[in-house]
């Protein structure tokens, strides 16, 4: 077994871990934020060094084999494309997202370092399959027509629109200068406490089908592991803070009228 398929196995059974560890010891940033997680910087920052990582290393990799003069028996232009839906996502979460976020949150560095060490990973796994493991043909010109890129990339949108909605409806709950915490009630937000980590998984969900691949799957796997439990854990805050006002909505956690 090649180290790619070492480093996919390991990432696999430490997302197992991560999904069971995450109901016991909650993520201190964002409205779960704690002291125990040791020193912090500001929120921006640490959004941007942990997510950027992500957009630069499936970068260099497209360059690198655009570059090289690769043969792998598979579509350039259908590389470029999923490999240009993934950059889009990361481009959005590394210098769009940080530079709109409100308030004066810090993260904690160990979490910052956490996440920048699984993107770096997770761009590896990502960029390896689309330029050096999948099957010579896999993706050839008639990939783009087929029922997997067609309906993988419109739920990658999909989730993309509920996400870019999600976080837009968390940032304007308050007026500049207001502190007090409010309940989400637009969009999806009326049946999950965290719309925006629904259309984030919905995206993930929607990249495995349209590049049919196990990099792709694992990453779904990733993102449900590490949103799954902090989304239960947001709605125990919102009770905790808001009592029946917030039990009575009857939201589930992360999934609409399923979970």
């Amino acid at each position: 077994m090649n180290t790619y398929y070492i480093i996919m196995a390991v990432m696999a059974a430490m997302a197992v871990i991560v999904f069971i560890a995450l109901f016991f010891f909650k993520a201190g940033y964002g409205y779960l934020s704690s002291s125990n997680w040791g020193p912090k910087i500001n929120n921006r920052v640490a959004w941007i060094a942990m997510e950027a990582p992500a957009f630069f290393f499936l970068l260099f990799y497209t360059v690198r084999f655009a570059t090289s003069g690769t043969d792998t028996g598979n579509s350039k232009t259908v590389l470029y494309i999923m490999a240009g839906l993934y950059l889009l996502h990361y481009f959005q979460r590394s210098f769009i997202f940080p530079l709109m976020m409100r308030g004066k949150s810090k993260m904690p560095i160990a979490i910052m370092l956490m996440g920048l060490i699984f993107n770096t990973l997770n761009a590896y796994l990502i960029g390896g399959w689309l330029y050096w493991e999948a099957p010579a043909g896999m993706y050839d010109t008639q990939w783009l027509y087929g029922p997997q890129f067609i309906i993988g990339t419109l739920v990658f949108f999909c989730g993309m629109a509920i996400n870019l909605h999600s976080d837009h409806v968390i940032r304007n709950l308050r007026k500049p200068g207001d502190s007090k915490h409010y309940i989400p009630r637009k969009g999806l937000y009326r049946y999950v406490t965290s719309a925006n980590y629904f259309g984030e998984l919905t995206e993930w969900i929607g990249y495995a089908i349209l590049t049919w691949s196990p990099a792709g799957l694992l990453f779904a796997v990733w993102t449900f592991a590490n949103l799954g439990p902090r989304a239960k854990s947001l709605t125990g805050k919102y009770e905790q803070e808001f009592g029946e006002e917030y039990t009575r909505l009857n939201k589930k956690h992360l999934i609409p009228f399923i979970w």
